[in-house]
């Protein structure tokens, strides 16, 4: 749900025997300083959007969706993996990366799907989608709407309904503050402003990864940099907020994602770290029967495995993608009914 870049990692031991997954053989081996793919504006369905394009073969391409905050960079390791099997396009939301903002300004979850199924409606063939926290639930409302455009649906800790009022789910607990009127939120803003860019990088692996440990140090400068970007960004601060707001309003409304959810008819793989502390792991189970999909928990992983533990989270995909396309992949739904579990109670997991 927080900017992060590629970080490049080991990957844990996991594997249900429910995921089928790839050969690691028929993978590319990572390199572990690969830089984020070359990008670009593409115009396409009225929508213009910067992604960053990774080379593959022909046949079905693969648009990979970023969370809160975040970038197509947050993709560059996943897409390397995964690009001897599909080209990739790791797209910036508007308001996000380097995409500007729509001229509707609608930083609504929902209107962040609404530019990406118009983006992919004007290119004009299915795609596999990916998506992380954010993403994910932009992503798998794509999937619910026009399903004919998505030939896979892989969602990463999708950012579904979590309740717990926990200040540790922020990567700088002063963020809370900073939403408030007054003599407070002008004080906690500017706190936040005087952060260090290399410091709010280093918050955001803390919260995100199960071992920030494991981030390297040229992934951490990378993502200081990304922050410096965005600071001179006349739209950052406000996309980052009302996405924010938005969202958890959503949250707050009742069950609307998981009525979206239980439209998906897509062949779809839920991926979710067992030491995610934006999203809690319970809803990995209640999400894969909701959309009737596969769920694979990763343990020691946070909340954006596709960073934290590329390796796995390709071996899962690629698995998914050589089972659809041999016929082999059958929709689950059977890890627990849809709608018996009940949110997160409040407080810690």
């Amino acid at each position: 749900m927080v900017s992060l870049m590629s970080f490049a990692v080991r990957p844990p031991a996991t594997s249900p025997a429910e995921v089928p997954l790839a050969d690691p053989a028929t993978l590319p081996v990572r390199d572990e300083r690969w830089a984020p793919w070359p990008g670009r504006e593409i115009t396409a369905g009225g929508v213009t959007l910067h992604v960053r394009e990774t080379p593959g073969p022909d046949g079905t391409p693969a648009v990979y969706v970023h969370g809160l905050s975040g970038s197509g960079t947050n993709w560059t390791d996943l897409a390397g993996l995964l690009g001897t099997r599909a080209a990739g396009t790791a797209v910036d939301l508007p308001g996000f990366g380097l995409t500007r903002p729509t001229p509707t300004t609608d930083f609504s979850p929902s209107g962040h799907a609404d530019a990406l199924l118009c983006f992919l409606a004007g290119r004009g063939r299915p795609v596999h989608l990916l998506g992380n926290s954010l993403g994910g639930t932009v992503a798998m409302t794509v999937a619910a709407r026009r399903p004919e455009l998505v030939r896979t649906l892989t969602l990463v800790s999708p950012a579904m309904p979590d309740r717990r009022p926990d200040p540790r789910r922020m990567s700088d607990p002063r963020m809370a503050l900073a939403m408030l009127p007054g003599r407070v939120g002008r004080r906690a803003r500017a706190e936040l402003a005087a952060v260090s860019y290399r410091q709010r990088a280093e918050n955001v692996v803390r919260l995100c990864f199960g071992d920030p440990g494991l981030a390297p140090e040229h992934r951490l400068a990378e993502a200081a940099a990304e922050f410096e970007m965005r600071a001179h960004q006349p739209w950052a601060g406000e996309a980052v907020e009302r996405t924010s707001k938005a969202m958890l309003a959503g949250w707050l409304r009742g069950a609307s994602l998981w009525t979206v959810a239980a439209r998906v008819r897509v062949p779809t793989l839920v991926v979710w770290g067992d030491r995610d502390r934006l999203v809690n792991p319970r809803l990995g189970a209640r999400t894969a029967a909701a959309v009737g999909g596969k769920l694979l928990v990763l343990p020691g992983v946070g909340h954006v495995a596709q960073i934290e533990a590329p390796d796995a989270v390709a071996r899962a995909v690629a698995g998914m993608w050589d089972s659809v396309a041999e016929g082999r992949w059958v929709a689950e739904g059977s890890w627990v009914a849809a709608g018996t579990w009940e949110d997160p109670a409040p407080g810690p997991r």
